[in-house]
């Protein structure tokens, strides 16, 4: 057995408890209506649909999108990753590097990320959010 084959059989979690998500295809399922983006600068609109929650609620996973134009982002205390599925968009990172984004791309932000969206066409991604555990709790 690998490394890694050994390390997931010591998981503690009993992962056989639950049955797995699945969506058959982000591209196609309906959202809940768009409504204002709080952090648009052009008056985006944006729709949002949770797929999925873990029981401790630290970990969330869903489709977003949102329509052309610019919008500010801060990602305190959570990271994200996503993977976009139609539009297009560059992203802008406070003091770093841009990146293109097109169906397909992958993009990650890691807690204290702060930068602006550019979308360029209407955009969706699916999402996974792991919200950071407060200290102490």
């Amino acid at each position: 057995m690998s490394s890694a084959g050994a390390e997931r059989s010591r998981c503690p979690v009993d992962t056989t408890a639950t049955a797995p998500f699945w969506l058959a295809d982000a591209s196609t399922v309906v959202l809940p209506p768009a409504l204002p983006k709080p952090t648009s600068v052009d008056g985006q609109l944006e729709a949002t649909l949770t797929t999925w929650e873990s029981a401790d609620g630290l970990v969330e996973v869903g489709v977003w999108e949102c329509g052309p134009g610019r919008f500010t982002a801060v990602r305190d205390g959570y990271d994200e990753i996503c993977q976009v599925v139609s539009g297009s968009a560059t992203v802008y990172t406070e003091g770093g590097a841009d990146v293109e984004l097109r169906p397909g791309s992958t993009l990650v932000m890691p807690a204290g990320w702060r930068g602006t969206w550019q979308v360029h066409e209407t955009i969706r991604k699916v999402y996974l959010v792991r919200t950071h555990a407060a200290v102490g709790a």
